[in-house]
């Protein structure tokens, strides 16, 4: 049997072990309580995956291309956050998506 490939924020939830600073963990209790914990923590690690790749698709560009100026750096960050805040909004709807074309790493 396949296993399904899932991209950053689809498929069913999986149960992992983290171990985080209680400094740390405390913050995020008393943030967003004990029932949104891992809602919390799988946001915010959706996001760093999500910003490690756009760097990796910015390097990419660079190597090949050459530096980008700030502006459209930022630019692209913005346009970025843009089209996750929507696909997040159209929630479970991924139609006009190819099947694994979503979010993939640049190398």
């Amino acid at each position: 049997m396949v296993e399904a490939e899932y991209n950053i924020g689809e498929g069913p939830a999986t149960r992992v072990s983290l171990s985080l600073p209680e400094g740390t963990a405390e913050a995020i209790r008393t943030r967003v309580g004990k029932r949104e914990f891992s809602a919390f923590v799988t946001a915010a690690v959706e996001r760093e995956l999500r910003g490690q790749i756009l760097d990796e698709y910015l390097a990419d560009y660079e190597r090949r291309k050459g530096p980008l100026p700030a502006s459209l750096r930022a630019e692209a960050r913005e346009l970025f956050d843009e089209i996750f805040a929507e696909e997040a909004a159209l929630g479970d709807d991924d139609s006009g998506s190819a099947e694994g074309d979503q979010w993939r790493a640049a190398s």
